[in-house]
């Protein structure tokens, strides 16, 4: 598995899929979500997961691209932060290994992810680059994943952490 950190607008990205932060009901909302939806096509994405809502946190399922430049969208649903006391770490890696997982039974090759729950969900941006990146550093596979991360500082204290680590990608 390779891991390219971006900071970057997921919905213009060339690849297999993208990863929607959804919401349980499916629904078009704010931030990366509805900036999907309003890329996709709000009205057919939006019939599209109305197939499939709800969905609980953690889980994922996969939708067409539409009219996004990605031939798939796979839409999981990020925990809210509530002080970290809550299973939110174990909920947030479900969240990359079922959206993986999606990925895998689809035959894609290229995947990117938001920063999932780390904004109206309120995780600490950080800490959830972490998760993702230890989570993604597990999976078995080659897959090209893309981290798109709308913030430098995040991205360069994040490469720092991942140094630190030890953490490598292939």
């Amino acid at each position: 598995m390779s891991l390219t950190i971006l900071n970057a607008d997921i919905t213009t990205l060339n690849v297999d899929a993208i990863v929607n932060a959804a919401n349980p009901q499916l629904a078009a909302g704010g931030g990366v979500c509805g900036a999907i939806f309003r890329a996709a096509g709000r009205h057919q994405l939006q019939a599209a997961c109305d197939k499939l809502a709800p969905i609980q946190t953690g889980e994922a399922v996969i939708t067409p691209g539409f009219n996004l430049p990605a031939k798939f969208i796979i839409h999981t649903s990020g925990p809210i932060w509530r002080g970290g006391h809550f299973g939110e770490e174990n909920l947030l890696r479900a969240c990359y290994v079922n959206s993986l997982k999606r990925a895998v039974e689809y035959n894609l090759k290229t995947v990117a992810f938001p920063l999932i729950s780390a904004g109206i969900y309120g995780y600490p941006p950080l800490e959830a680059l972490k998760v993702a990146a230890k989570t993604l550093n597990e999976a078995q596979g080659s897959l090209d994943v893309t981290l798109t991360v709308l913030d430098d500082l995040l991205i360069a204290e994040f490469r720092r952490w991942l140094r630190e680590s030890r953490i490598v990608f292939e």
